[in-house]
């Protein structure tokens, strides 16, 4: 009789424990996948929930909405995007649930906290991620570019035989983070600019050393992103010539991202589903599979959680494929470089479209020093 009645205490004390949002209602499944992004909405940044890619739902005001019914617990609603992505899978994800299943099962669509893509801004899904690791020359495809079919056939099989290690660098976050339908800015002085699409990691969970097999447990979901790379070089003088990581890929706006981010389980695997492609003008100039990556995903991971801790919110992108270059595709302006005047779209399937209008940097100072690429005149001394 003892040993029932401890029983029932231990029993009564452990549901005492338990979160109160865990004893209300709460959906295990969506009644339907959904993305996440971040907008503009009467003038402020707001986390939003997006449906069939046209809605979206202002997280914070039907989370709100929804606790008017008793049944369901109180619950914080994220204040940005790198707060939902580090509460999502410590509960947040089945709030969102129910906030999905309550709008589609009751027809809610029309209600004041829905909004259409077409009536706001979209802005870069994470403002700002703590940092960009960007994987280089990681399809076989650009790392070969421009070869014949057999040249890439030999440089292929060569390449895959000895992979090494991947190569990865640092990209800016403010400044250079965009969102979809904002002009990616081609420099004062600069004609050297490129396009690469890329599948971007979106980190859910903290980690160092993640090894490959427990890679994707660190994912929080996938985002379409562009690596706009300056390959004009360093202005001439000084120390080193030619290659600059930091004017390359440093300059603002060379890094869109968006238009938003699909939870992994609402994606699959990407290296069975990654089509990606990227369009200017109408002409085709880049399209891959994850077929052609030399190091796959969880490698990537692996490799850079080696040398860096990775934090909820931060980005891995994961390379390019063949398609970049003056020359290697003809287009209305001709071969060569991206124009001022130009359209850019970059897809990924199952994620959606960024696009973009390129256009001059104009309005700069006539008075600098020559700091600026290319020099307007000698450093002064």
């Amino acid at each position: 009789m003892q040993r029932i009645t401890r029983l029932i205490l231990a029993l009564g004390m452990a549901v005492a424990l338990v979160s109160p949002a865990l004893i209300n209602a709460q959906s295990m499944t969506s009644a339907e996948p959904f993305k996440v992004g971040t907008f503009e909405i009467n003038g402020a940044p707001t986390v939003g929930i997006v449906l069939r890619d046209a809605m979206i739902i202002d997280l914070a005001t039907a989370n709100t909405a929804l606790e008017i019914d008793p049944m369901y617990a109180h619950v914080n609603s994220p204040a940005d995007m790198i707060e939902l992505i580090g509460q999502y899978e410590y509960g947040l994800k089945y709030r969102i649930y129910d906030i999905v299943n309550n709008v589609v099962s009751n027809n809610l669509l029309g209600a004041d906290y829905v909004h259409r893509v077409a009536d706001v801004r979209i802005l870069p899904p994470v403002m700002y991620p703590s940092k960009i690791m960007n994987a280089a020359v990681n399809f076989y495809t650009h790392a070969c570019e421009g070869c014949t079919d057999e040249e890439l056939a030999a440089r292929t099989q060569e390449r895959s035989q000895n992979r090494g290690v991947p190569y990865l660098f640092l990209k800016p976050t403010r400044g250079a983070v965009i969102g979809s339908g904002e002009d990616i800015v081609i420099p004062f002085g600069r004609d050297r600019i490129e396009w690469e699409v890329e599948m971007a990691i979106v980190f859910g969970r903290a980690g160092k050393y993640i090894s490959a097999g427990r890679a994707y447990d660190h994912v929080f979901g996938y985002t379409v992103a562009m690596d706009i790379s300056d390959r004009g070089g360093r202005p001439p003088g000084g120390f080193g010539s030619g290659s600059d990581w930091f004017v390359g890929k440093g300059h603002d706006t060379f890094a869109p991202q968006g238009p938003w981010i699909v939870p992994k389980e609402f994606y699959g695997d990407p290296m069975e589903r990654l089509h990606q492609s990227l369009v200017i003008d109408g002409v085709t100039v880049q399209e891959a599979r994850a077929g052609d990556m030399i190091h796959n995903i969880p490698e990537l991971i692996e490799y850079a959680s080696s040398l860096i801790t990775v934090f909820p919110g931060d980005i891995l992108q994961s390379g390019t494929s063949g398609g970049t270059g003056a020359g290697r595709v003809e287009r209305a302006v001709g071969s060569g470089y991206l124009q001022a005047g130009e359209t850019i779209e970059a897809s990924i399937d199952g994620i959606g479209t960024l696009r973009h209008s390129v256009v001059a940097e104009d309005g700069v100072p006539d008075d600098l020093s020559g700091a600026q690429l290319p020099p307007g005149r000698t450093y002064r001394r």
